[in-house]
């Protein structure tokens, strides 16, 4: 059977990585203003700067404020790719390593997403790929500036607690093969208290940061193969497709500098995924195409990239092969069982994730978060639906309680959007084509006004939308 190559080490250090030697001299911390200077004047930061940065980072001996100068400074100075996997070992080892039965090995995949507007591909495919065999021990993110969390997400579900031990998280593997989490004190730690600062000091965006966030997590996981995806436009974290390509290549690189087999699809990000935007909307929406059905974008870029795993950890020949297992497990409604086996795993009570999937759409939405009113949209002309800009879409319902400000803050989880038109229709004056669900006062005019201006119609004849997945970056060798 066809599978990729490994990736090299350097012999005695997986990572590739150089480390300090018997004969070097006894290293002297740095104080963190030290250290902030050096990286705000453009300097290369050092593995010991590294570490003794991470270390009072998780030590608590970092302040705030000193932790925030610091992600600005690797913001606006950068990291070379030697500094990104150092801070990327640096942030694995704050913590606890997974361990697993040698007998998983090959079976060890995950994905991650470097956020979207109505991305909710992983609460699908996670049971999806659990469903053909594989074990998905994936460690996700809260929602990070105007881009909602899978971890938010499944916690509109009554009940549903993303804390989980290792030993919990091996446990559900064998149960389930498939775990849905946060980082804990155990688990990668450091990454857990950057990532909230990112979302605050306006970092969110940093290539280095980025990187090291997600193969950190992914590190410790003991992965066969990992997807990530990464996207591109309007509401993006970069606008254009070339710079995103620039941080594909970039976890691919490290990733291999770290032994870990690393795939990066460039998915376009300019309209909303699927129909539904919001916490509890997207639950929704995640369980239709557990049912087989659902928008088409999100099933084609579930069973994509399921494809792309399968095939990238040696379990199918080739991506196609892998992508129609993925398919027969949403149509045959072993994924939606997988989901359901997780959801009770993982706290929910065995009644609701019952009803939760096996229900109708209606019958769900009674089970979820919901909001108080609804305000419905309507087309200001004639024309056929050319686009669907997400980004302020996003920002309005941020700014109405679906996203933070600062960090802890609570989310409205009912609060969200149904987009009733799809991308390529041809629309009539006057036609719905917005529902927005929210909580207290109405939408405001500039709101309205934000959200209208989301619509972008054109005179061309109808048409169908395009793929979300433009491009995969494979690893060096990797041959589809």
């Amino acid at each position: 059977m066809a599978s990729p190559p490994p990736n090299p080490a350097v012999p005695g250090n997986p990572s590739g990585v150089r480390g300090r030697g018997p004969s070097d001299p006894p290293h002297r911390p740095k104080q963190l203003p030290e250290l902030i200077r050096k990286k705000r004047d453009g300097g290369r930061l050092s593995e010991a700067d590294i570490r003794d940065f991470v270390h009072a980072v998780v030590d608590g001996s970092a302040q705030g404020a000193q932790i925030g100068a610091m992600l600005m400074a690797i913001r606006l100075q950068g990291m070379n790719l030697e500094e990104t996997a150092l801070l990327t070992q640096a942030l694995a080892r704050s913590g606890q390593k997974l361990e697993w039965p040698e007998a998983w090995r090959q079976h060890l995949v995950d994905k991650h997403s470097t956020g979207g507007v109505g991305d909710k591909v992983s609460l699908v495919l996670a049971p999806a790929l659990a469903a053909c065999g594989c074990k998905v021990p994936m460690i996700s993110g809260r929602g990070l500036g105007h881009t909602g969390g899978t971890l938010d997400k499944l916690e509109s579900v009554p009940g549903f607690s993303v804390t989980q031990s290792p030993e919990q998280m091996k446990l559900l593997l064998e149960q389930v093969g498939c775990c849905i989490v946060g980082q804990s004190e155990k688990l990668v730690p450091a990454d857990g208290i950057l990532y909230a600062a990112r979302d605050v000091t306006a970092t969110v965006d940093s290539l280095p940061l980025i990187t090291a966030s997600i193969l950190s997590k992914k590190a410790v996981e003991g992965l066969s193969a990992l997807v990530v995806d990464v996207k591109f436009g309007e509401a993006a974290l970069f606008p254009e497709q070339e710079q995103a390509r620039e941080l594909a290549r970039t976890l691919v690189g490290v990733g291999a500098g770290l032994g870990l087999r690393v795939a990066a699809a460039l998915t376009a990000m300019d309209k909303p995924l699927g129909r539904s935007v919001g916490h509890s909307l997207e639950v929704e929406e995640a369980l239709l195409c557990l049912d087989g059905a659902g928008p088409p974008d999100l099933r084609d870029l579930v069973t994509r990239l399921g494809g792309a795993l399968l095939w990238l950890s040696g379990q199918v020949e080739a991506q196609s092969h892998g992508a129609a297992r993925v398919a027969a497990a949403l149509d045959d409604g072993s994924a939606r069982g997988r989901f359901q086996r997780m959801l009770a795993a993982q706290g929910v009570d065995p009644g609701l994730a019952r009803a939760l999937c096996s229900g109708s759409p209606a019958q769900r939405r009674q089970l979820l978060p919901g909001t108080q009113g609804q305000e419905e949209l309507r087309a200001p002309a004639d024309g056929t639906v050319e686009r669907i800009r997400a980004l302020p879409l996003a920002l309005v319902l941020h700014e109405i309680g679906a996203g933070r400000s600062r960090a802890g803050e609570p989310l409205r989880l009912g609060v969200g959007a149904e987009l009733l038109v799809d991308v390529g229709q041809r629309l009539r004056r006057g036609t719905p084509w917005l529902r927005v669900h929210l909580d207290g006062a109405a939408l405001s005019r500039t709101q309205r006004r934000a959200l209208q201006g989301a619509l972008v119609l054109s005179d061309r004849a109808p048409f169908p939308a395009p793929s979300p997945l433009a491009e995969l970056i494979l690893p060096a060798g990797a041959r589809p």
